[in-house]
């Protein structure tokens, strides 16, 4: 199985998943999360996949999120704005995801991606 492993190369979380999947041998397939930023679509899909929350879905700790101080707004905005929001901009979503047609793994977090090695 190939996942799709959608990270911002320069972010030492998302080389260390990188990282963890290379070691397992996972086969994946790379794509920049700024530069071909998931769409409103691909966004939706994956957190009804995922099971989670939409907020997990947000980089709360990038500076585009804390200068346009969503912490005070997202509770107020309904899921279609969020999902238009984070589907604006690249960095605005959390990083790394890692898809595949039955897991969505939002961040990295050792032992939750162990579930696919």
């Amino acid at each position: 199985m190939e996942y799709l492993f959608v990270c911002y190369p320069k972010c030492s979380t998302c080389q260390k998943a990188r990282k963890f999947l290379e070691e397992k041998g996972i086969s994946f397939v790379e794509r920049n999360i700024k530069t071909d930023p998931p769409s409103k679509e691909e966004l939706r899909k994956w957190y009804l996949q995922s099971g989670k929350p939409l907020k997990r879905f947000f980089n709360t700790s990038g500076n585009l999120y804390k200068e346009l101080q969503l912490k005070d707004k997202l509770s107020n905005m309904s899921e279609e704005e969020q999902l238009d929001l984070l589907s604006s901009d690249g960095m605005l979503v959390k990083r790394p995801i890692c898809v595949s047609e039955d897991t969505i793994l939002v961040g990295f977090r050792e032992a939750e991606w162990d579930v696919i090695s």
